[in-house]
């Protein structure tokens, strides 16, 4: 028996290095002869399929050990080991020194693209992957600093590790390096104006290499969630001013960049109480993983865009209690999916129960980090208070809109004997009420932060004299806006189904 095992192993040690092998080999041949497609192919499946089956709890070999495999490149060799930190950080926890190296293999692979010519085509989709990735081990590092968890062996092992070892300010330089090195805000200055199309090729060109550009239009998306994680709301939405994010732009055609972006921009809004703008983001992501669960995405990639669309689910729930009467704003399959996922949640958080927002709130948000040196989970009770101080503000909306439905006009006394309040204390919950439901709103403009007062209640109460005057504004989508929806829907739809759209570079046009 011991010998039958020693057999087995030794021929899945073999058979593991026997695909590793063939696997660099021709990932590096078509990295050097800008074979877009058959990277992409081995990017999205090769890589993971060789993983589950041989590496599903331990690292690959090293960069060093496949470097013979690709002639020794460097480039390749950088390129590699991104995805070798990759791995173990999922399937793995790695050590203060692996993420000491993958923070240095960073530091190189964007130092070479930043001051080299980066002579290559690669897939959009691993571009911003690489950039989601870089920050992600940001925040895995951060996470795993300052966890309670560590031994005395971890703790001194991070204390030697350079301050500059995946810091905040560091991480966030690199990024705003790729963006300025790749001048993508003046490219998507000339595409607003009508000059260029950069979203039409998917950044794709024959004269010139993709990567540095979509790294750069990625890295956007890179600082806007850094923003949000360390609790920068309105840095998150500057930081894609240069992005048309109610067009079809370079990042919806990436869907963990589309769904990312929603998320982060949804949440930024919400923090910032902007409520309807959120919902607006959250309801267009929402329909769009619906339509990638039966798609060809990769089901590790969709796991996690199933997670992120949960989580707005859960958004738009406290929202929908907060701020009640914004149902025109959904999807009619998000709102059907609303009441059954969170009707009961949101009865209970419009009849007061904070503890409900608490653990929604927890659930959906990101995992914070500290600014600097501090403690995440302090970072986590400072925004939560924040978002508690406004539940607070709002708590007042659900009370008074019960009885208010009810008339169309009431004495305050009587308001007030309904409502068990002094009247001076029902006059100033009466001005709450309206204050609660009026909020900055984008109609348009170059900036996410852009945006005019507007009031988004589904009824306008006056106070006149001693009367408390109550009018229904029902709000519901235009006919124009109707067929609008619905012919949006169907050219998704009908995308959906069509034939993959080529790439613009084409392994016969580039061989050479």
């Amino acid at each position: 028996k011991t010998r039958t095992t020693t057999t087995t192993r030794a021929m899945a040690s073999a058979s593991a290095r026997d695909a590793v092998k063939q696997f660099v080999t021709y990932f590096y041949r078509h990295i050097r002869e800008k074979n877009v497609y058959e990277t992409l192919t081995m990017y999205e499946r090769s890589f993971p399929a060789i993983g589950e089956r041989f590496f599903k709890k331990t690292a690959w070999p090293t960069p060093d050990a496949i470097a013979t495999h690709a002639e020794n490149d460097p480039v390749f060799k950088m390129l590699y080991a991104e995805l070798y930190y990759r791995h173990l950080h999922q399937a793995t926890t790695p050590s203060a020194n692996e993420r000491k190296g993958s923070w240095e293999n960073y530091c190189e692979l964007f130092g070479a693209l930043l001051h080299g010519d980066a002579n290559m085509q690669l897939p959009n989709v691993w571009l911003y992957e690489m950039v989601d990735e870089f920050v992600y081990q940001f925040q895995s590092f951060r996470q795993f600093k300052g966890s309670s968890k560590r031994t005395s062996e971890e703790l001194q092992a991070i204390k030697a590790l350079d301050a500059q070892v995946w810091d905040r300010t560091s991480v966030l330089n690199f990024l705003k390096a790729l963006v300025d090195k790749s001048d993508i805000v003046r490219v998507l200055e000339r595409e607003r104006a009508g000059e260029i199309s950069f979203a039409a090729n998917e950044g794709y060109a024959l004269d010139s290499s993709n990567v540095l550009p979509t790294l750069g239009y990625c890295a956007q998306i890179g600082i806007c969630r850094l923003h949000v994680l360390t609790g920068d709301y309105e840095g998150a939405l500057a930081a894609l001013d240069a992005v048309d994010l109610d067009k079809d732009g370079l990042f919806k055609k990436i869907p963990g960049a589309y769904v990312a972006t929603s998320y982060h921009v949804g949440f930024a809004y919400f923090m910032l109480g902007r409520y309807t703008d959120a919902i607006r983001h959250f309801n267009e992501s929402i329909q769009y993983v619906e339509r990638l669960r039966f798609g060809a995405v990769r089901p590790h990639a969709l796991l996690l865009l199933l997670k992120k669309h949960e989580q707005m689910y859960a958004l738009i729930a406290i929202t929908m209690a907060l701020v009640p009467g914004q149902q025109y704003l959904l999807d009619g399959s998000v709102s059907l999916g609303l009441h059954q996922k969170y009707s009961e949640k949101v009865n209970r958080m419009t009849s007061g129960e904070v503890a409900v927002f608490d653990d929604l709130f927890s659930y959906a948000c990101p995992k914070f980090v500290a600014s600097g040196d501090g403690d995440n989970s302090e970072a986590h009770k400072t925004q939560l208070k924040a978002f508690l101080d406004s539940v607070a503000t709002h708590a007042v909306i659900p009370k008074l809109r019960g009885y208010l439905r009810m008339y169309t006009s009431i004495k305050l006394d009587k308001l007030a004997a309904l409502v068990e309040t002094p009247v001076e204390s029902l006059k100033a919950s009466l001005k709450a009420f309206v204050q609660g439901y009026t909020l900055k709103e984008w109609t348009g403009g170059a900036s996410a932060l852009d945006g005019e007062e507007v009031y988004c209640g589904d009824m306008s109460v006056i106070l006149d004299g001693d009367v408390v005057r109550v009018e229904e504004t029902k709000k519901a989508k235009s006919a124009r806006e109707f067929f609008a929806s619905t012919n949006q829907k169907l050219a998704a739809s009908l995308e959906d189904l069509a034939q993959a759209k080529p790439l613009l570079i084409k392994p016969s046009a580039i061989v050479g």
